[in-house]
């Protein structure tokens, strides 16, 4: 005997399940990128300001940025369950992804100070301006205005690997999508249905980003 689903086809309570996984798409993404960011200005700042912090750091951030965001995610999980470590899956996708975040936004952070002229500086310590003033008020606007766009990309670069958390259990919007394919075999508006949430999460960022640069460069 064979057993089959009166009705395995999509259902309005479907809806709720993705909207769910929608809600911990955008949450992981938010608090990856905050904390992948502020990790990112601090390391691209020592990197810049000094040699021997480029050299000590320099390990952390080959490796990070040469190994796959997947393959962090499976060693962090399995690394954390060998040492009897109870973790929470999000916190989990939180510090992986924080991480990898933070290593690219230290080289766009790293090269923005870098583009700042040396004369701009110079000018601003013979105007008595000291290190702390002149970083703040002459190099980070001006590295801000260089490293803006790049660090839009890395975010909505952030958004759309965070489909790949799901390899450690947490349950995203593109998890959720896979969970209805299984169950409903309906994997064409499903899968238009995950390409248009990236969509309308993405090209808003972007065309705003843009028109702020726009303004930045005025």
């Amino acid at each position: 005997m064979q057993f089959v689903l009166a009705d395995p086809g999509l259902h309005w309570s479907d809806a709720l399940f993705l909207l769910q996984g929608a809600l911990h798409t955008l949450w992981v993404t938010a608090v990856s990128g905050f904390f992948g960011t502020l990790l990112g200005i601090l390391l691209g700042w020592m990197r810049f300001t000094s040699v021997l912090l480029r050299v000590v750091t320099a390990p952390y951030i080959d490796v990070v940025r040469s190994v796959p965001l997947i393959i962090q995610l499976v060693l962090a999980n399995s690394f954390l369950s060998l040492a009897g470590v109870g973790f929470d899956t999000f916190w989990l996708c939180v510090l992986v992804l924080s991480s990898s975040m933070a290593v690219v936004t230290a080289e766009v952070v790293r090269a923005g100070l870098a583009s700042v002229p040396r004369t701009y500086r110079r000018s601003a310590r013979s105007l008595g301006m000291n290190g702390f003033h002149e970083f703040f008020h002459i190099s980070a606007p001006l590295a801000v205005r260089t490293s803006f766009a790049a660090w839009v990309g890395l975010l909505l670069g952030l958004t759309k690997d965070s489909a790949l958390v799901s390899v450690v259990g947490y349950v995203e919007y593109m998890k959720s999508s896979q969970i209805l394919i299984t169950r409903t075999n309906e994997a064409l508006p499903l899968l238009m249905g995950v390409g248009l949430f990236y969509f309308v999460i993405c090209y808003p960022v972007s065309r705003y980003s843009a028109r702020l640069e726009r303004r930045m460069a005025l």
